[in-house]
């Protein structure tokens, strides 16, 4: 990756009068459950020693990570969250399994932008800092697995057709916490990468600093459109003003035929009207709880 992997994003031109931001997993893609439940959990019960409580820590990761507001965030601030809630379970305090505290991890996010690999093996081979070493395996090792294991999986039905729908009428780019190499692959190999100008994943920064740095001040914030699947795009969307679009959660299909024929042609008319957008986020909203099942 070039030395400013932002560059791409900041000399991005426009070519069309609307831009749509798409999320990858769990939004255009049905890979986030498999990714989560069969790469993402066992590895971090296997690599941070929670096998003695592991049906408690089982149901946290994928609290934090499928089945809640949190869904869709960076895996770096997943660790730091589900970590806090296993520590703090009753059940995992009566079998006496000591939970990291995770203090390193949460000073370094508290300080980077960019939540990916590359900046964290820089600030391990800077400061040989141990806990962070321990983090950074632990994403490695998922990254490789992830690269053995997720493959096949096409995109949504409709979203290939919403695709061509924008074609032509819309700039395009991935907007993703996925790393770059993964969603390079899995767009590439359905022949969909050709669709969008960019495809930005966790090492170019935030889905925010995504949006402002390839859309803001280029197009009118009206004819700016985030899709996703989590309450991170919508807090992107609105940090650039821009208009919102919700992949429901356990209803991505129909939310894909939605947008391709009804949400997608109102945008492209400049119909896209914040009432519209509120009637489809009050949905999404519900969806997706604050506070564990365990703890009501």
């Amino acid at each position: 990756m070039a030395d400013d992997p932002q560059k791409v994003m900041r000399d991005f031109e426009p070519t069309c009068e609307y831009f749509v931001g798409i999320d990858s997993d769990g939004c255009a893609f049905d890979t986030m459950e498999p990714k989560q439940k069969e790469v993402f959990c066992p590895t971090t019960i296997w690599k941070w020693d929670l096998m003695a409580v592991s049906k408690y820590a089982r149901e946290v990761w994928l609290f934090v990570n499928l089945y809640s507001k949190t869904r869709g965030c960076n895996r770096f601030l997943a660790l730091q969250y589900a970590m806090d809630f296993v520590r703090e379970r009753p059940e995992v305090r009566r079998r006496g399994v000591a939970v990291p505290e995770m203090a390193e991890l949460k000073a370094w996010i508290g300080r980077e932008t960019k939540l990916g690999n590359p900046a964290l093996e820089a600030e391990v081979e800077a400061t040989g800092n141990v806990e962070l070493a321990r983090c950074l395996d632990w994403s490695a090792t998922i990254n490789e697995t992830v690269a053995k294991v997720v493959k096949g999986i096409p995109p949504f039905p409709g979203v290939r057709e919403s695709l061509e729908l924008l074609s032509g009428k819309a700039d395009m780019m991935v907007v993703s916490a996925t790393p770059c190499e993964a969603l390079e692959r899995e767009w590439r190999e359905h022949g969909i990468a050709d669709h969008m100008a960019v495809i930005a994943g966790q090492e170019l920064g935030k889905k925010a600093e995504h949006l402002a740095l390839t859309a803001g001040g280029k197009y009118t914030t009206e004819k700016i459109l985030m899709i996703g699947d989590a309450p991170g795009d919508m807090k992107a969307a609105r940090a650039n003003g821009a208009m919102f679009f919700p992949v429901n959660p356990g209803h991505e299909e129909e939310s894909w035929e939605r947008f391709h024929q009804e949400a997608g042609p109102k945008f492209l008319a400049g119909e896209y009207t914040r009432e519209y957008e509120a009637e489809r986020i009050a949905e999404f909203d519900k969806l997706l709880p604050e506070t564990p099942p365990w703890q009501t």
